[in-house]
């Protein structure tokens, strides 16, 4: 058990130890179902506070090997399935939350380096015989261990995309974060040693010209869900669930925080859904827990039709949207449909996947 690889279930824990707890636990269902396939690289962006880092602690206190999770995972959606204890807790995973290694790394140049240094220093505490101290780079490590085990390794990241977002201005910083990206998972050698591979952030992954960076992974987003759509948000079933436990009124709940149309789910804001059944007011707290102040610039650019669009969405229009042209960064804005895609991502705009068109999802955002 190590902070890095094979970490233990506590994070989860706390998770499931909260007064509300929305089982999402039928996702491991589909990760169990591509274990081993071409559809084992997963990248799921989704906006703050929807779940991204819950998620990570399931899927790591799921499979790893360094805790016993049966009796935690038993009476959830997962403990019904038929391979509920095929993967449970055999697995060698690394998990890393980006965000968390910013502080401890120093410096942004560093964050790579550090989560490199210290999953390889765990590595040769399990693997002492193969892992010698001069190995620094972690893909090169996890070839090494399968080539002389045939081990494979789930990797999960959290919040892979704070380089990407938060420096933005850094092309060197950019640079290497893609770079370590693909040594981990793009090419044949990685299919050998990567059995599933968990990113999930705000933002896609970013676009090299018109083509991801990383076009192994599947990628499940707010333009386009997939399979994974009942798993980014509260479901209507689950909210109207807690409206009747918490004795809310779900017409006006629905008319505050619903609004996410994934494919064909209505998907509800957990964070201010949560909120709502704790505290009793109906009001903006999702968007409290945000910079607002930072989608002021993107809305007050120089595009033709952007304020227009704004104001037409705000009166309760649908506006058309092409998001072919975002480049998956928080710099590379270069007409309205843009920065219409990049406030899709963040949560501020809901999208109708059929029609390609953007609105305002609920009364908070508006």
């Amino acid at each position: 058990m190590g902070r890095f690889v094979n970490p233990d279930n506590g994070a989860f824990q706390v998770a499931l130890n909260s007064e509300i707890y929305v089982d999402k636990t039928g996702l491991l269902e589909y990760t169990n179902r591509v274990m081993d396939t071409r559809q084992a690289m997963i990248c799921n962006s989704r906006p703050r506070r929807f779940g991204k880092s819950i998620t990570a602690e399931m899927l790591t206190a799921y499979y790893s090997r360094g805790c016993d999770s049966e009796k935690m995972f038993e009476n959830l959606a997962i403990g019904k399935s038929r391979d509920f204890r095929k993967y449970l807790n055999r697995c060698d995973v690394i998990h890393f939350d980006v965000q968390w290694c910013m502080e401890p790394a120093g410096s942004a140049e560093e964050v790579i380096p550090f989560m490199e240094r210290n999953a390889v220093s765990e590595l040769a505490g399990l693997y002492p015989e193969i892992v010698t101290r001069e190995m620094k780079s972690l893909p090169d490590v996890l070839s090494c261990i399968h080539s002389a085990t045939g081990k494979k390794f789930i990797v999960i990241i959290d919040e892979w995309d704070v380089l990407i977002r938060d420096e933005a201005a850094n092309r060197q910083v950019q640079e290497d974060c893609i770079n370590f990206l693909r040594g981990m998972f793009k090419g044949t050698e990685p299919t050998r040693f990567i059995q599933l591979a968990w990113l999930t952030g705000i933002l896609p992954i970013k676009k090299l010209k018109t083509q991801s960076a990383l076009n192994n992974f599947t990628q499940f987003t707010m333009l386009n869900p997939g399979i994974l759509a009942p798993y980014i948000g509260f479901t209507e079933d689950e909210v109207h669930a807690l409206c009747n436990r918490y004795g809310r009124d779900f017409d006006e709940t629905k008319r505050w925080y619903d609004g996410y149309q994934l494919g064909g789910c209505a998907v509800y804001n957990p964070n201010a859904v949560v909120n709502l059944m704790m505290q009793g007011e109906f009001q903006s707290y999702w968007s409290q827990t945000g910079t607002y102040e930072s989608i002021v610039p993107l809305i007050n650019m120089d595009f033709d039709g952007l304020r227009a669009a704004v104001m037409e969405m705000l009166s309760g229009s649908d506006v058309m949207v092409d998001a072919g042209t975002f480049q998956n960064d928080m710099l590379s804005l270069s007409n309205r449909d843009d920065v219409l895609t990049l406030l899709i991502h963040l949560g501020y705009l809901g999208y109708h996947q059929r029609g390609q068109t953007a609105f305002i999802p609920n009364e908070e955002i508006r």
